[in-house]
């Protein structure tokens, strides 16, 4: 058996796991990286990559049955699916490269495909390699939360892990759980020609502003998208065309397809974190503000810790991580300037608190502001002025954005700016905005909080009036 001994441990080439093995690597550290399956983890596999090339097909799709507006002809696309397909694949090979074990090597790492355990509370068992640590970081992600549903155990379903991978649409697509995932993949495939309903217990997007979840709505039900709250799935069954889903009102859906989109769960479940000494808390590894588990030499990072799972989150934590480990910074984990996107036509996004959050925890001293995309010229001239630009405003500073609408994704990212800086509202305003662009929303927003401060002031009024005395 071959002994390793480094500085860090990675377990786990998802973006975090591979952010702080490249960070550490390049600064001169000793890094081991652990990886038994796929180098890019789930983001690059089975996520963020392939959900985002099926959408930007089902958008292509979408945008020839719009042309009659402009002036140009629709026409109902003929989608070959199985280039589709093609198309994810040839995306994911293009991103695979600055994931891949080469690129890690050259960097100084060193890389183990193969599965990693904890024999003690400072040593790792990969293959028939033992590495020994100063510093350990978890970085196994999340998989697809299986629900008990009685039946789902004799009938084939999809998640996200394989879902991309089918060779042909769907004749109807049954999705169970409106959250991100299964919404964005509910659009997807109703604009590709599929039916499709989704199935939740609760309501769709229910971590979203419901104001805006409204907005997403309209365009679901447009596009064709069954949507069915707050009806629990209690029973599965197949025959022999058919997917049967049963839910609470005893109401039977038939599909042809099922996917499962009902959460996630830390990927965890074979490294012996309690022979290490890890404490979990509700399936996820237990951290302190540092990200530092129970066992001091051991981090986790991303979404093993069940907070905010996404990408981002995982690599933002893999920046504590580096700050920790090679400066010997005590650096704190934040939470409250954590985007968050769904990736739907228009899309939502959200940092900070949402206008419910800011309300309970500020009161009646919270000012909403609010400016409508159908007041910006550019929305107007692309004709989509669908959606709204809210932003949460205390003692000046803006502490939580909503947007939903086009490239709210790409918008949000003054506000996480402003936010994660704390800027004050005058900062935006100051900004001289490129005219006709749809970031001009947020600094109407802006001149709406202050407009009224100015405009509305007595004390203001008299000094302009003085000031023409002059």
């Amino acid at each position: 058996m071959d002994k390793i001994y480094t500085d860090i441990c990675v377990i786990g080439a998802g973006s975090g796991g591979l952010s702080v093995a490249s960070a550490a690597a390049q600064l001169g550290l000793n890094v081991v990286l652990i990886e038994g399956h796929k180098m890019g983890g789930d983001c690059l596999n089975y996520g963020c990559i392939p959900s985002k090339a099926l959408i930007a097909a089902s958008k292509s799709a979408y945008a020839l049955t719009k042309g009659d507006a402009f002036g140009i002809r629709s026409v109902s696309p003929k989608i070959e699916f199985s280039e589709v397909k093609k198309h994810i694949s040839r995306v994911i090979k293009k991103i695979e490269p600055h994931d891949s074990v080469e690129r890690f090597e050259k960097l100084g790492v060193k890389v183990i495909q193969n599965y990693g355990k904890f024999i003690s509370k400072n040593e790792v068992l990969a293959g028939d390699q033992l590495i020994v640590a100063r510093r350990f970081v978890i970085a196994t992600g999340s998989e697809p939360l299986i629900p008990k549903i009685k039946g789902l155990d004799k009938v084939e379903y999809y998640t996200n892990k394989n879902i991309f991978k089918i060779s042909e649409c769907p004749k109807h697509l049954i999705v169970i759980g409106g959250g991100p995932i299964g919404i964005e993949i509910a659009q997807a495939y109703a604009r590709l020609g599929a039916a499709v309903t989704v199935l939740d217990a609760r309501n769709i997007l229910d971590n979203d502003d419901p104001e805006a979840v409204r907005v997403v709505m309209a365009q679901l039900e447009k596009d064709g998208v069954k949507i069915v709250e707050h009806q629990e799935v209690t029973y599965i069954e197949k025959d022999s065309n058919n997917i049967k889903v049963i839910t609470s009102d005893e109401t039977i859906y038939n599909g042809s397809h099922l996917l499962i989109a009902a959460g996630r769960e830390p990927n965890i479940k074979h490294i012996d974190l309690d022979i290490a000494g890890v404490i979990q808390s509700n399936k996820n590894i237990k951290v302190d503000a540092f990200l530092k588990t129970s066992n001091k030499r051991i981090f986790a990072i991303g979404d093993v810790t069940g907070e905010r799972q996404f990408t981002h989150t995982a690599e933002y934590h893999a920046g504590i991580i580096i700050k920790s480990a090679a400066f010997g910074l005590k650096a704190k984990e934040k939470k409250y300037h954590i985007p968050w996107t769904t990736y739907l036509d228009p899309e939502i996004s959200q940092v900070g608190l949402t206008e419910k959050q800011a309300f309970n925890k500020y009161g009646k001293r919270v000012t909403i502001v609010k400016v409508e995309y159908s007041n910006n010229d550019r929305a107007i001239t692309e004709l989509e002025p669908v959606g709204f630009v809210k932003v949460m405003v205390f003692k000046g500073r803006p502490i939580g954005a909503t947007i939903v609408g086009k490239h709210a994704g790409e918008l949000i990212q003054i506000w996480c700016l402003a936010i994660s800086s704390k800027l004050k509202m005058t900062a935006i305003s100051a900004m001289v905005s490129p005219y006709p662009t749809l970031g001009e929303l947020n600094k109407r927003v802006s001149n709406a909080y202050l407009a009224p401060k100015v405009l509305n002031s007595p004390i203001i009024k008299r000094f302009v009036r003085i000031i023409q005395k002059l």
